[in-house]
């Protein structure tokens, strides 16, 4: 086994041993001094928590592809039965006030160094003095004046106002290249080659919703969509590949932060799903359905239409709504999710390739590649899922694939986060 991961082995051999032991707790506290077996809990306190929000997706197996004939698209969403474990899935998409809080976590911390409210962490690392941080007045002329580094240039202010630099709030991304340090031989390579440190704006480009239609009137939607309060509960939008697997990254550190401060143990990445994940929960246990409701059409017996899309020629607003709407609107799915088609399309982690289904594994498929600045822009391509508000109804269906660019933001593209939590402990005696 490569070196680099046999601590994480042991591990992982040691939680799968321990944990289901009515009282891991106290053993792993002290243990009698018999010369024998008894194991040894890497934590003394875990319960599975329900994360806020998501819900379960439970292992089953499915056809994945196009659930009708479809000679133009045979090729690149070929039908093949695969099987998925189990995960959790957040049942909407990631909504502006949701995104926010990430926003405006790395806001204070640049703030809070800037100031000089640090202290040293139990690893003698220097870490943000939150305690300090709320206390910050933001208004306030001397905390402008400390903070100035990530403050607009006076050339770039509007009748003199003083307001953040979006492209100075970034978030210093350091992630750990499993698939590549498994793929490695060589035991004499450090760690350290395995590390992507890279720093990513976090602030969505409100500007998409100007950029992406030619000769349309969209900028009450450029101004006021990330920052009016009344789309707070809508679906965060302008938000590229990189930035949403930058949140997934953030969203980890700050739950297992809490959890550490407890003394519990640690829990998975949040992440983007993959295509096959996306597309099992899409399908909500309906495995030929043609949309996440499970019927082959797009209104209900009622004419009603079942989803946010751009119904007939054009008719934007008879589903409801214009632009987007609310991320818990319209009926869920059988797995209780929210807006699988339609409203925002998704980011997932996979890679977009035409002839993907034809080698990828029959146990939860995926093809990953982390595309640098200087690749080809055809291997930056990540594939979308779910159709969105601007769509016409073939790109709502659950075996439809689409892609865009990783560093591409669109008024239309979303995401929403899965985490891979371990079972539940059962309880015994």
């Amino acid at each position: 086994m490569n070196r680099l991961f046999s601590l994480i082995a042991v591990v992982a051999i040691v939680s799968v041993s321990t944990t289901g032991c009515k009282n891991s707790g106290k053993k792993s506290a002290g243990l009698p001094n018999d010369g024998q077996l008894h194991g040894v809990a890497p934590a003394s306190k875990w319960s599975l928590p329900k994360p806020p929000g998501m819900v379960y997706i439970p292992p089953g197996t499915f056809h994945m592809g196009a659930s009708d004939e479809d000679v133009s698209y045979a090729f690149t969403s070929r039908n093949k039965q695969v099987s998925i474990s189990g995960f959790w899935m957040d049942a909407t998409e990631i909504t502006n006030n949701e995104y926010r809080q990430f926003t405006n976590w790395v806001r204070d911390s640049i703030a809070g160094k800037l100031m000089g409210f640090v202290k040293q962490d139990a690893s003698g690392n220097e870490a943000v003095d939150w305690k300090r941080v709320k206390t910050i007045k933001w208004g306030d002329k001397a905390t402008l004046e400390k903070i100035d580094a990530i403050i607009v240039t006076p050339d770039n202010r509007i009748f003199g106002k003083k307001e953040l630099d979006a492209n100075k709030i970034v978030y210093q991304s350091e992630v750990f290249n499993y698939k590549a340090a498994a793929n490695n031989r060589d035991v004499t390579v450090p760690r350290s080659k395995f590390i992507i440190k890279q720093n990513i704006p976090v602030y969505p480009d409100s500007l998409c919703w100007v950029r992406d239609f030619a000769y349309s009137y969209n900028e009450p939607m450029a101004k006021k969509y990330f920052s009016h309060p009344a789309f707070g509960n809508y679906p965060v939008v302008g938000v590229n590949w990189k930035q949403a697997t930058a949140f997934c990254e953030w969203r980890t550190h700050y739950l297992n932060s809490y959890l550490e401060s407890k003394k519990r143990a640690a829990e998975s990445d949040f992440r983007l799903p993959t295509e096959a994940q996306w597309e099992y929960a899409a399908r909500g246990g309906r495995s030929q359905a043609d949309y996440p409701w499970g019927g082959y059409y797009l209104r209900n017996k009622k004419g009603c239409l079942l989803a946010n899309f751009k119904p007939g020629r054009g008719n934007y607003p008879e589903d409801g709504g214009f632009y987007t709407v609310r991320a818990d609107a319209y009926w869920p799915n059988d797995f209780g999710l929210y807006n699988m088609a339609g409203n925002v399309s998704e980011w997932t982690s996979s890679l977009y390739y035409e002839g993907a289904y034809t080698f990828q594994h029959d146990m939860n498929p995926d093809v990953r590649y982390n595309a640098k600045e200087s690749d080809k822009p055809r291997d930056k391509r990540k594939v979308l899922r779910g159709g969105s508000w601007k769509d016409v109804g073939y790109f709502l269906r659950t075996g439809t694939r689409a892609y865009e660019y990783q560093d591409t933001a669109k008024s239309y593209i979303g995401f929403r986060c899965v985490i891979d939590l371990p079972p539940a402990p059962k309880k015994r005696g």
